[in-house]
């Protein structure tokens, strides 16, 4: 859904390397159906669907993965479709992982967006629509035209669908759920001459209802002793969630093209609460036996436009793109709080939250391409400033008389500036038959301006850094590549790890940022093997990553049984593992998909008495998806996913998996059935460990299990049969060479 641009691949001359060759930028689409570098198999079985998470189309510096005609798309979000891709998981919160690691960067058609970035990015992958979504790039080893926004480690790009071919095209689909969920989507594209349209609409109603145990056990320092509390919780609230956007292309000639976007996204932040807390008694404090009830509300609202000119050269592959755009995230939240004491001879209390926070992004790059030497030349800039505005404001209410009083050790504001200027250059090169190298330097300067309004606290950063990338392949045999890669990258802490404020979490929790934070330095080492074994496409990758200040978690007691997350840099950590991939047809009937993650981590921080402690963790992960076609009309698909054991600072998150199944049923060549349940054997949970010289917690998660949906999707328009996989559906006849080209509503410019 959020299709700022239509995004276009990297060009590379190495068509030996890259298994897609783009067409030329700029250049119109001729009126004939898209090519692709895969040899044409056979029509699939059923029409419009083929398997989410297929073999990649590997470039050097990437892996692509095909997600856009799984059979869930058409009632699933982005989260689902990232939990299709190998090695990346969604929990029911949001939180993403790639290898085990949360450090991830996610852009949209190569470039960042203010609405996934924070405590943004959860609820956004949960409202966009699966359907919107062409493909999703791996790139573990970012080259030297990404930038560090948003993390600065390893990135997923979602690259949103586009369509080229002339006429018009569209879908239409609805879907009703368990427990009153619904969502329905629209969208549709016209590609006639020089001009270009495409635009969508979505409606969601939708969400993940919880229960939580936590289960503590703290040290007294007055006793010695382990003191016994615990929490049980219970969460409600589906949320109201819709979207509107839309693409212009225009192709001023066969060499220059010009592109607008815009779109804009709303959500509720409604939910309520009931937490039971007991506390065992302290040498200080006695026991207490009290519930907190919670009901918010609120609403957050993300849009974006941009603009985009792109130019085709006279020399072979030379290319020029400017790209402008702009992002916005702004949310509120109001929050009232009742604790009802049972024991402990204390009064009841009442409380209110208010939260307003917003994020702005203005990102402007050029990036320029051209042939040189026998091998392809790359350059491009980069200036961008992200704005981020935090306002919370804590009142203790009165019960007996309502009068509300300002809780300043909970109320606070604070902003974040931070301007990045970046140039970047690299240089792909064959070096004869078989091998073919990738080559970059990046060069950012980043300047921050710290403002802790509420104290009246300024401070300033600057500094400078260099991160290079190298790639190589080799062609082994007809069959086999290998793939060789190193990248450095940073990741500087964002406005929540900086902030130095307490936010209320809840009666046990709350967090704060570290404004003493330095950038994380990481090398990461990959080297891959590509083949074909029985007919099946695999993919075998070790790879290696040390990360030098990690920014981890940091627990400490600050009150009775009030425990602070704040953020510290550690005294390192590495990971390292074997990745694998394997899929194709075991039967002209069923095409399997499976990937796996076997790894290894170490982090070393410092524990709470202030003493180093080193936690390893050794884990297996993976996905197995089978999809069978039981009839030409009749397409079953089967998903199991796998994560393995993680670590989190000073504790670890538990293994889990969840089993989905979707069933998608043609009613007529127009118009299918789809059914899909999420989570079939509610085993999906969110387990959290902490094991530290003062704190031992476990904290278990559940979310609604056996969640269903079921739906319509209507292609409108087109010829009595539907077409192949990689097409939409047309409406109205062709009309010649029309629409843009690869530099119409097209890829990222990757600066």
């Amino acid at each position: 859904m959020h299709k700022i641009f239509l995004t276009a691949c990297l060009a590379a001359p190495l068509t030996a390397l890259a298994q897609t060759q783009p067409q030329a930028q700029g250049q119109a689409t001729p009126a004939k159906p898209a090519t692709s570098a895969k040899p044409k198999e056979a029509a699939p079985v059923v029409p419009s669907v083929t398997v989410a998470g297929e073999r990649p189309t590997n470039r050097i510096d990437r892996q692509v993965y095909d997600v856009k005609s799984d059979i869930s798309s058409t009632n699933g979000t982005a989260a689902d479709a990232l939990n299709n891709v190998p090695s990346v998981a969604v929990d029911p919160d949001g939180t993403v992982t790639l290898r085990g690691s949360s450090n991830v960067q996610i852009l949209v058609d190569g470039k960042p967006s203010a609405m996934l970035q924070g405590d943004n990015r959860g609820p956004t992958l949960q409202a966009m629509n699966a359907d919107d979504i062409e493909s999703v790039e791996v790139i573990n080893n970012p080259g030297a035209q990404f930038g560090n926004e948003a993390g600065g480690g390893p990135i997923l790009n979602l690259v949103m669908r586009r369509n080229r071919k002339p006429g018009g095209f569209a879908n239409v689909n609805a879907n009703a759920g368990y427990a009153g969920r619904y969502n329905s989507a629209a969208s549709g594209s016209y590609n006639e001459g020089p001009w270009g349209f495409q635009g969508g609409v979505n409606v969601r109603h939708d969400g993940r209802n919880s229960t939580a145990i936590v289960s503590r056990d703290r040290l007294d320092p007055a006793t010695g002793n382990f003191v016994h509390s615990s929490q049980t919780s219970s969460g409600a609230g589906l949320n109201d969630m819709g979207g509107v956007n839309g693409t212009v292309s225009y192709n001023l000639d066969q060499s220059d093209t010009l592109t607008a976007s815009a779109n804009y996204m709303a959500r509720g932040n409604d939910q309520r609460g009931i937490d039971h807390y007991l506390n065992g008694a302290t040498a200080g404090f006695p026991a207490t036996d009290y519930v907190r009830t919670t009901a918010r509300e609120g609403d957050a609202k993300n849009f974006s436009w941009g603009t985009r000119y792109d130019h085709k050269g006279q020399l072979p592959n030379e290319t020029l793109k400017i790209d402008l755009r702009v992002s916005a995230s702004e949310n509120d939240s109001n929050s009232a709080y009742a604790n009802d004491y049972a024991s402990g001879n204390l009064p009841d209390t009442r409380a209110h939250q208010r939260n307003d926070t917003s994020t702005h992004i203005v990102d402007f790059t050029g990036d320029y391409e051209r042939p040189l030497a026998g091998g392809s030349l790359k350059a491009g800039y980069k200036v961008a400033t992200n704005k981020n505005n935090f306002d919370t404001l804590y009142t203790d209410i009165n019960p007996q008389t309502s009068a509300a009083v300002v809780n300043p050790a909970r109320s606070n504001r604070f902003d974040l500036e931070e301007t990045v200027v970046a140039l970047y250059g690299s240089y792909q090169l064959k070096l004869n038959d078989r091998w073919g190298v990738l080559g970059g330097l990046r060069t950012e300067y980043t300047d921050m301006d710290i403002h802790q309004i509420t104290s009246g606290t300024e401070a300033k950063n600057s500094y400078t850094n260099f991160i290079p990338s190298l790639f190589a392949t080799y062609k082994a045999t007809e069959d086999a590549n290998m793939r060789f890669s190193y990248a450095r990258r940073i990741r500087r802490p964002n406005a929540n790890d900086l902030n130095p404020y307490v936010v209320y979490r809840d009666e046990f929790n709350v967090s704060s940022g570290n404004p003493m934070l330095k950038p994380t330095k990481t090398d990461s080492f990959e080297v891959g093997y590509e083949t074909k074994v029985a007919g099946l496409e695999t993919n075998l990758r070790g790879y290696y990553r040390k990360d030098t200040d990690a920014i981890v978690d940091y627990r400490t007691f600050i009150a009775n049984n009030v425990l602070l997350t704040t953020r510290q840099n550690g005294e390192g950590s590495h990971s390292s593992g074997l990745e694998f991939t394997v899929s194709g047809k075991l039967t002209p009937s069923l095409t399997l998909n499976s990937s796996g993650n076997l790894a290894r981590s170490q982090q070393t921080t410092q524990d709470d008495t202030g003493a180093l402690v080193t936690r390893t963790a050794n884990s297996l992960s993976g996905r197995v998806r089978l999809n069978y076609a039981y009839s030409a009309a009749t397409q079953v698909q089967m998903a199991l996913q796998m994560q393995g054991k993680t670590l989190s600072g000073q504790g670890y998150r538990s293994p889990n998996n969840t089993f989905n199944l979707s069933v998608r049923q043609a009613v007529t060549p127009r118009l299918s059935l789809v059914g899909t349940v999420t989570d079939l054997f509610s085993t999906n949970k969110m387990e959290t460990v902490i094991n530290s010289a003062t704190l031992r917690e476990t904290s278990t998660r559940r979310f609604d299990g056996r969640v269903f949906y079921v739906g319509l999707s209507y292609r409108l328009g087109g010829p009595a049969t539907a077409p192949e996989s990689n097409n939409e559906p047309r409406f109205g006849p062709p009309q010649g060479p029309g629409g843009p080209g690869r530099g119409g509503p097209g890829g990222p410019s990757d600066g």
